[in-house]
């Protein structure tokens, strides 16, 4: 091992099954780095999500390097920080606590950043003028402010709570005056969808617990890129939809990958290889699936 240890650790509620500490690991591994990541599991370990402030400071003085936190815990951290990102700060969510050896504890949001770099790949040439984003949860949040920067001109965000897709459309056009973002019901999908680009999916429909699709895939059709942020399973009844109508996709396993990867980098300060991070993921991916 030629560069020096790091302590890692992943905050939230039922994070034990999580692929992160394996990919983590496993890449660390490979750069030559002596690497531990652990899981926090607030649940099991019976400490309300409420205390992440003394979760921060338990994992500072038990020397820890960093933190990546995970839901319920990610807008609520921030008042514990000492410095925020300004992409982090806009988004009002933080995934990657880093401890700095002036013990301040600085954060970042490596969701947004991680969806756009997958995309990137994934979808390298696609027209992004007009885009649908379905769900405006937390994910769906980094994703809309990463279609911003990935230049969305027109973006509408569509979610079973208007009130909730108004909120991330109006955070969104304070900070981007010169897109057009609207906030839609689900029941207008079938006038968005057939003059949209593509169509961003950020709910949990789809999901091994939550089997199905959020919209009829009548929807579809192949002037239309789809690309779902769900990566266990990676292809989804959506995908699979959409490859049917002639859809380009890409599925969620790129962004899973991409907020890995740039959360490593953060970590330690050196760039991961990206391909080798994503083929064991998609290994991870399918050993959890095996019965």
């Amino acid at each position: 091992m030629t560069q020096r240890p790091f302590l890692v650790g992943l905050v939230g509620t039922g994070v034990g099954p999580s692929l992160t500490p394996a990919l983590h690991m496993t890449e660390a591994r490979a750069q030559g780095i002596d690497y531990v990541y652990r899981t926090f599991d607030l649940t099991e370990l019976g400490i309300a999500p409420s205390r992440i402030g003394d979760v921060l400071s338990w994992a500072r003085a038990m020397g820890y390097d960093a933190l990546n936190i995970t839901h319920p815990c990610k807008q609520s951290v921030l008042t514990h920080l000492d410095d925020i990102d300004p992409t982090a700060a806009a988004l009002g969510a933080v995934n990657t606590v880093l401890f700095r050896p002036d013990g301040r504890a600085v954060g970042y949001n490596t969701d947004t950043t991680g969806f756009a770099h997958g995309f990137a790949e994934g979808l390298p040439d696609a027209t992004v003028d007009s885009v649908v984003l379905v769900g405006a949860g937390g994910a769906g949040a980094a994703v809309a402010d990463a279609l911003m920067r990935l230049g969305t001109g027109h973006l509408t965000v569509v979610d079973l709570d208007l009130d909730r897709a108004a909120a991330v459309g109006n955070d969104l056009a304070a900070r981007y005056p010169h897109a057009d973002i609207d906030a839609c019901a689900f029941d207008k999908l079938a006038v968005l969808l057939p003059d949209s680009d593509g169509v961003v999916h950020a709910t949990p429909t789809g999901m091994a617990a939550h089997p199905g699709m959020a919209f009829s895939p009548e929807l579809l059709h192949s002037g239309l890129w789809v690309a779902d942020i769900v990566y266990r399973p990676l292809d989804t009844a959506l995908l699979q939809a959409a490859r049917a109508a002639g859809c380009r996709t890409l599925d969620g396993g790129h962004m899973a990958v991409y907020q890995a990867t740039d959360a490593f980098e953060l970590i330690t300060g050196i760039a991961p290889d990206a391909e080798r991070m994503s083929k064991h993921f998609r290994s991870l991916v399918v050993e959890s699936e095996q019965p």
